[in-house]
């Protein structure tokens, strides 16, 4: 008994040796908040998923009862018109079930919530009229933040392609994970469609295979005949056609993306994003949920309606009120509209109201998205509007460790101090006039180097359409190349060409060192300026991307 007694002892004060400095360490040690903050950040997306899967649920519901209300009018036809069960098609033991489902009575009247074809009537004249006419999609689901880029057919210029290179440019790979890009064409053109798609295909081939990037388009049914509406607001019949047009894309997309993701956010095709702008947005808006702070829209840019996130279990409350007053008001006031029905009260002032719609518009600084579109999708409509919160937009990418020994020529013409030789310093962007057939920019070098990669970027922030169009790349062997590779007349080897936003990149075989020049060759002439903002030359072999 006695050495059960010293034993137990012993254990004891083991315990009590490694109790006390695990105490010690509770209690002194400094907090590890970056790992409290990433598990309050999971706190909230778990709890902002389990809204999601309920919405889902809450759908799935809904679309029950509509299927038991056509079978209920089923019965009801059979039973007044004395049909037999087989001539119904519907047996006992299924009218058992319908009436468990719906609470079916011979001979009562169903109460009918409104819906969208209260306020769409046209929409029952086709059973496609809210089914995308145009899909590419390969099926992304749960996503934590769908991206909305709508886009129409512009006159002037297209800003489509330049805002998705954008986006994924400054998405990390683990964002784009967990990031679903809808890009609605919000055309009825479906040639049209399908040219765009085609475009974005090619030039975004991986994101589009990987289900980060998909397509849709509404079909022409969706719309109601424009032309019969009754202008509001003392609006011109086309800007009132235009806004109404608009507010039906902003509810179809809606519709389209509130089951896809967490959340979701309205862009436009003519923007800039900010790098980490994904991470940004959740980390505040988890941040919020976490301290259970009631919100309805972030407001990620000062804008109109670009970069306003919702919850998507939320949208249908958008999507509603946008239908019900499609003709009547643009959508970033309706947007409004419904925040005020939410919180303002008719008995206090508006000093009190927009202490209340602050609470629930909030807004983030600084900006993470700035417009950069000069011409409106509204025909002869010019929009200059800059966010003033967005801060200052790089436009260009300096590179000092270029090779040394080169002469720089250029065939275009220089818009005052936006020379070639500051951009290839590093030190500005080239801007050059109207580019012509025929011209060049050659970067020649004494003694000839080893290039082993390129990369060309034109165009920039404020002019994102002065880019290169038809331009090759084309390099300058010290020694004569095989037959093998595609020369020229005069010579050069073609290595590369500017895609279609603006950017050439690419290796060079080793077989064809050295090099003493290299030239951007243009094709065409541009109705555009042309800017280079970035210009790299390694003269180290590198693996490719």
């Amino acid at each position: 008994m006695g050495c059960l007694a010293r034993r137990r002892q012993t254990v004891l004060l083991v315990l009590f040796l490694m109790f006390v400095p695990f105490c010690a360490f509770v209690f002194f040690a400094e907090p590890d908040l970056s790992l409290e903050q990433q598990m309050t950040s999971k706190m909230a997306e778990l709890q902002l998923k389990i809204q999601h899967l309920d919405s889902l649920h809450q759908e799935r519901l809904q679309e029950v009862r509509v299927l038991s209300s056509h079978l209920s009018h089923i019965l009801a036809t059979s039973k007044s018109e004395n049909l037999s069960v087989g001539a119904s098609g519907v047996d006992s033991e299924a009218q058992k079930l319908l009436k468990n489902l719906t609470s079916f009575e011979w001979g009562s009247a169903a109460l009918h919530m409104p819906s969208v074809y209260h306020f769409l009537p046209h929409l029952l004249h086709n059973p496609s009229s809210l089914k995308p006419a145009y899909q590419m999609s390969k099926g992304r689901n749960g996503v934590s933040m769908v991206l909305g880029v709508p886009t129409v057919k512009r006159e002037v210029q297209s800003y489509l392609l330049t805002t998705l290179q954008n986006l994924i440019q400054n998405l990390s790979p683990e964002e784009q994970a967990k990031t679903l890009i809808i890009v609605f064409v919000a055309e009825t053109d479906l040639e049209y469609v399908v040219s765009v798609a085609k475009e974005i295909e090619m030039q975004f081939s991986p994101h589009v295979e990987a289900g980060l990037i998909e397509i849709i388009s509404p079909p022409a049914s969706y719309y109601p005949d424009l032309t019969n509406l009754t202008p509001t607001l003392g609006d011109s019949p086309e800007r009132f056609r235009w806004r109404t047009k608009q507010n039906l894309d902003f509810a179809f997309l809606m519709m389209y993306a509130q089951s896809r993701g967490l959340f979701y956010t309205q862009l436009e095709d003519d923007i800039l994003a900010k790098p980490g702008f994904l991470t940004t947005m959740l980390d505040f808006s988890y941040q919020k949920i976490a301290k259970n702070e009631p919100w309805f829209v972030i407001e990620f840019c000062q804008l109109g309606f670009i970069g306003k996130m919702f919850k998507c279990v939320e949208l249908p409350w958008l999507v509603q009120f946008f239908i019900m007053f499609y003709t009547d008001k643009p959508v970033d006031w309706l947007l409004d509209h419904v925040i005020t029905t939410k919180i303002c009260s008719l008995d206090k002032d508006q000093k009190m109201c927009k202490k209340a719609k602050n609470a629930l518009w909030l807004h983030y600084k600084p900006s993470l998205f700035q417009h950069i579109g000069t011409h409106s999708s509204l025909k002869g409509k010019v929009q200059k509007l800059k966010d003033k919160h967005y801060g200052k937009l790089m436009l260009f990418y300096p590179h000092t460790n270029n090779p040394k020994a080169v002469s720089v020529e250029g065939g275009v013409t220089s818009y005052k101090h936006h020379t070639l030789v500051r951009a290839y310093a590093g030190e500005d962007y080239f801007w050059g006039l109207s580019p012509q057939a025929g011209d060049h920019i050659s970067f020649k070098y004494d003694p000839p180097i080893n290039m082993s990669r390129y990369l060309f970027r034109s165009g920039n922030a404020e002019h994102p359409s002065d880019r290169f169009y038809n331009t090759t790349v084309e390099i300058l062997p010290a020694k004569k190349p095989s037959s093998e590779v595609n020369v020229t007349p005069d010579g050069y080897v073609i290595v590369g060409k500017f895609d279609t936003v603006g950017i050439a990149e690419g290796f060079i075989n080793p077989k064809l060192f050295p090099i003493k020049e290299l030239r951007l060759n243009i094709h065409s002439e541009s109705e555009n300026w042309v800017i280079l903002n970035e210009i790299s030359i390694d003269t180290e072999q590198k693996s490719e991307r």
